[in-house]
């Protein structure tokens, strides 16, 4: 999805700070499927304003600069529901982590086992993480979409769990030359 209509989504749950709606894309149960920088949040929120899809209120915060409260508009619900009508395009499973193994014969073996243990350790914390956002109260798609996370971030966990030996027990080398 791009930020464009993440944050026309964002929004339509109600009105939200820039700061606000990257806390949902970072941790929050958006976490999951996107991911967002403030130097991409706020061109977005520019552009949806110059648009008249957003409107933004300044509030005035005690010893703090004032801060910028979005709205969504009607024109905005409406081009939030064009978005939605189109079919999303293909989900992107980009991985640093699977490149690194694909080579994997440069590095020693100890090396490939400690990538495998801190992914798995990344992929538990991130069960713990979404797991916690369950406890919150949420709408219905909300905690479909953390459920799903939790599943995926299981299914990735449990693979390398079981099948770490593939590099234990052929070797990298092995392992790598099978692959291609």
């Amino acid at each position: 999805m791009d930020i464009r209509t993440l944050c026309l989504g964002i929004l339509s749950l109600g009105d939200a700070t820039g700061y606000e709606i990257k806390k949902l894309v970072a941790e929050g149960s958006f976490s999951f499927f996107s991911e967002a920088s403030y130097g991409s949040i706020y061109p977005a929120l520019n552009r949806l304003m110059e648009e008249e899809l957003v409107t933004c209120k300044e509030m005035a915060q005690e010893k703090r600069p004032d801060k910028k409260v979005y709205s969504l508009t009607d024109a905005g619900r409406e081009e939030l529901m064009q978005s939605l009508s189109r079919d999303p395009g293909p989900d992107r499973n980009r991985s640093e982590f699977l490149a690194a193994l694909l080579f994997a014969e440069s590095v020693s073996p100890d090396r490939v086992g400690q990538l495998i243990n801190d992914r798995i350790s990344y992929h538990q914390e991130k069960v713990q993480a979404l797991e916690a956002l369950l406890e919150d109260e949420m709408s219905t798609a909300s905690r479909f979409v953390v459920q799903f996370g939790v599943a995926v971030q299981k299914a990735a966990c449990d693979f390398l769990q079981n099948n770490r030996q593939v590099f234990e027990e052929t070797g990298v080398t092995d392992a790598n030359q099978a692959a291609l």
